[in-house]
């Protein structure tokens, strides 16, 4: 199996199901995990030196810091209601604890924290919502934590995209660190497929092709962006779903296209 595709196990005793950390990963900045609690089960968690971005994909839950609580949070009970989630930002050297309400899946997003920032809630309401692209590259957004909110390295946003659709796309890539032309960041996604028997196909390549990937991606999986290129394209009868965080050395998303089909964009940007 590829080194860039991430799996999830069976819930570990605390509900992880997945967990992608700068270590495991290879990089510096990323890190990401996903925890599956059932109704009563809780968990509870110190940053350390990371901030973090608590993403309720589908439940309701209370959710405490150190200073703050907020109660009875989530709305969706499937990404794919396609409304805007709830989800906590906490900074460094802070703590969280999440009880489930009802069956939670919960998000967990990481990156290097400078303190800056006190933990917030982040409302359905705070969430930016866009339509991005035309007809076979349309696609919808979620910014959750877009660069115009604060945050010290976390970027994550969501995207929904049609079946039989191609989205992150064109092509681009974002593994310089050449501002005011492209910005270094690392990324991962994680994907939901709607049936969840589906599938979508991610590539991910570089110019030289020293790095050229095409991944079948299943429910639940991870995939690794630590450098080059990395459209997504569902399949006919399934929609995509998928999460993404960022973060790199500047808090800011300057990206690359690929030369070859930047054609495209005459018409993915009308």
């Amino acid at each position: 199996m590829s080194q860039l595709l991430i799996k999830p196990s069976e819930p570990t005793k605390e509900g992880n199901m997945l967990s992608v950390s700068p270590e495991s990963a290879g990089w510096d900045y990323v890190g990401f995990d996903v925890y599956s609690l059932k109704k009563g089960e809780s968990i509870k968690r110190s940053t350390e030196d990371k901030e973090v971005c608590l993403v309720l994909l589908s439940g309701k839950a209370d959710v405490e810091t150190k200073h703050e609580a907020f109660h009875s949070i989530g709305d969706r009970m499937s990404v794919f209601e396609k409304v805007p989630p709830y989800s906590v930002y906490v900074p460094d050297n802070d703590q969280y604890r999440v009880a489930a309400l009802t069956d939670l899946k919960l998000a967990v997003c990481s990156a290097p924290g400078k303190g800056t920032y006190s933990a917030r809630l982040i409302s359905p309401e705070d969430v930016g919502v866009e339509d991005r692209g035309q007809g076979k590259m349309a696609r919808k957004i979620h910014n959750i934590l877009p660069e115009q909110k604060e945050a010290d390295s976390l970027l994550v946003v969501e995207v929904f995209t049609p079946d039989g659709n191609t989205s992150s796309y064109p092509p681009h890539k974002h593994d310089r660190d050449n501002l005011p032309n492209e910005s270094y960041l690392e990324e991962t996604y994680y994907h939901e497929i709607n049936p969840d028997q589906g599938f979508v196909f991610q590539r991910v390549y570089n110019d030289d092709r020293s790095l050229n990937e095409t991944l079948s991606v299943e429910n639940g999986n991870v995939v690794l962006v630590p450098e080059g290129y990395h459209p997504v394209s569902s399949v006919p009868g399934y929609e995509s779903y998928y999460l993404n965080v960022m973060a790199g050395p500047k808090r800011t998303w300057k990206f690359h296209n690929d030369p070859d089909h930047e054609w495209l964009f005459e018409n993915v940007m009308k």
